[in-house]
């Protein structure tokens, strides 16, 4: 199931604007283009930015995704019938041959059920071509990222054209590591609306990701740095044989 700030309407449509800079799908265009590839999958595509700014540049996209209010969002961006938009996830996909799968930002680590995991991956590595390539990032759990997630580092207020503003923060929830649990709050300011969205990652370390991977078939080709996040995330390049 997808979490609030994805699958309800009124949180999917404030998304974007809650989060303006994208500059870490960066790094994956340039996978993209470092690969050669001209048909993809992105997975977890959310509201279809990194969807549309591949299609943007002639790629064919496949973009899938767990809740109708997001994929409802994607639908309606300029240029979003250049790409093929699923309302669904990776191990449900029709046949599909790619030359790269993604999953960006928290995508992989929103997967915490170790079997969808699994599965995940398999979906991924049917939806490839033989050589073709899965990216994906997930944080460096001796960095521990959610010591930094409380109301006093994340509040925001932003203006948002049609809606007004909207108030934002994050408070941790609870730390049972491998797992961890946390919930936005946002504060409507026309009309005093408040919702919450709780969401539970999962933090993965480097040799448990490998050993998944090599599990389901892949060849681990390497393991990078997040060029914008660096020291903090880990991102695997793995490829079908």
């Amino acid at each position: 199931m997808a979490d609030e700030c994805f699958g309800h309407p009124c949180l999917a449509a404030i998304y974007d604007p809650l989060d303006p800079d994208r500059s870490d799908l960066d790094a994956y265009v340039h996978m993209a283009d470092e690969f050669e590839a001209r048909r993809v999958l992105d997975i977890g595509c959310g509201t279809g930015v990194f969807a549309l700014l591949l299609a943007d540049r002639g790629v064919e996209v496949v973009g899938v995704d767990p809740a109708q209010a997001s994929v409802d969002v994607a639908r309606g961006k300029p240029g979003s019938e250049r790409v093929r938009w699923i309302c669904g996830d990776a191990t449900t996909l029709p046949p599909l041959r790619v030359d790269l799968v993604t999953m960006t930002a928290n995508v992989a680590q929103a997967i915490a059920d170790p079997q969808t995991w699994r599965k995940t991956l398999r979906g991924a590595y049917e939806a490839l071509r033989p050589g073709g390539h899965l990216v994906f990032e997930t944080r460096d759990p001796a960095r521990r990222a959610w010591e930094e997630w409380n109301r006093e580092a994340s509040y925001t207020v932003t203006e948002i054209p049609d809606v007004g503003d909207v108030e934002s923060w994050v408070q941790l929830i609870e730390v049972s590591e491998p797992l961890v649990t946390f919930r936005w709050t946002y504060v409507f300011g026309a009309d005093g609306q408040v919702l919450t969205s709780d969401s539970t990652l999962r933090f993965r370390g480097q040799q448990e990701v490998e050993a998944e991977l090599t599990a389901q078939g892949y060849v681990v080709e390497d393991v990078r740095d997040a060029p914008d996040r660096p020291g903090r995330e880990f991102v695997f390049v793995a490829r079908r044989p």
